[in-house]
């Protein structure tokens, strides 16, 4: 059999909930804009889904800038989940990547638990196929702490969205917490379809010679190749730990890293600050996990999920 008889024998295809994607790779959210953005750089029929920028009740603004500064291994942001707003996006950014052969998923931000319910609402009759619920918002009914770091408010958050969703629901986990798997099986708990992680690290980068801190925000989520091993050890804990589906994330800029995370139990990954310096990166990395499973004679790509044990 030569490599090409090779490649058509391959199947890529994972399940997500029910959703069925041709191939595990999409992008993180926050990273990609809504598609459009990078759709003259990737092709984005060939990636598995693509996962939207967060989408909020109204409008946001987002925090002062300066709002991004390079860090060694990665970047740090504050961009405060600036967005057009549900309005905008279900009259713009859906039309648009229903053009492609590939699954939509829409990141869902709120500041209660009422904005989160008004867009799942929102969103309930669009052509989309997953509604990824980012939980590392601050809650500003109970002070401003993310609903991702109380497990009773991860299980109560998971259970209002679930009420009200018609598609399936992905909970994003923040990996600002004692033990990952105790939000896990809290977002298990309270009904979710599907878990995601990681969200990026708290960190805070300081200019030394303005003796400032480098983002207006003073602190910032951290991202990219420096929080890849925690990122792989978060998800292979959660996806010891619970039923559903895993999708993994955190520094992955490769075919390489991305198998990590599928062998530590991802069914799925998404590819987030890579996207930045390598436009590519993410059929690139479809490419190599393709390259890979030929080359080691692996015919499904679910004969890897999980694999390490």
């Amino acid at each position: 059999m030569n490599t090409d008889q090779k490649q058509c024998n391959i199947n890529m295809e994972v399940e997500i909930a029910g959703v069925k994607l041709k191939n595990p790779v999409m992008e993180a959210s926050g990273t990609f804009g809504s598609g459009e953005e990078y759709s003259e750089f990737v092709d984005l029929n060939r990636l598995g889904a693509v996962v939207t920028k967060g989408v909020a009740s109204v409008p946001w603004p987002g925090n002062p800038t300066p709002r991004i500064a390079e860090t060694y291994g990665g970047m740090i942001n504050a961009i405060g989940l600036q967005n057009p707003g549900i309005d905008v996006f279900t009259a713009r950014d859906i039309p648009f990547l229903k053009q492609y052969d590939t699954k939509i998923v829409v990141n869902v931000c709120g500041k209660t638990t009422e904005d989160y319910i008004d867009v799942v609402e929102r969103l309930g009759d669009q052509p989309v196929d997953l509604l990824e619920i980012n939980i590392s918002c601050p809650n500003v009914k109970e002070g401003g702490i993310a609903f991702g770091q109380d497990p009773k408010a991860v299980e109560a958050i998971t259970k209002a969205v679930k009420a009200h969703a018609k598609q399936p629901i992905i909970m994003k986990l923040s990996p600002n917490v004692t033990d990952i798997t105790v939000m896990a099986r809290a977002a298990e708990e309270g009904g979710a379809d599907a878990i995601s992680l990681i969200n990026t690290l708290t960190g805070m980068k300081i200019d030394v010679n303005r003796r400032t801190f480098a983002l207006a925000n003073r602190t910032g989520g951290l991202s990219g190749p420096a929080i890849k091993p925690v990122a792989v050890r978060m998800v292979y804990q959660v996806a010891q730990t619970v039923r559903v589906p895993v999708i993994g994330m955190g520094g992955i800029c490769n075919a390489e890293d991305a198998l990590e995370f599928i062998l530590a139990g991802a069914a799925a990954v998404a590819i987030g600050t890579a996207n930045f310096h390598n436009p590519y990166a993410t059929v690139e990395t479809v490419d190599g996990i393709r390259d890979y499973m030929v080359k080691n004679g692996i015919q499904d790509i679910r004969e890897l999920i999980g694999a390490v044990r």
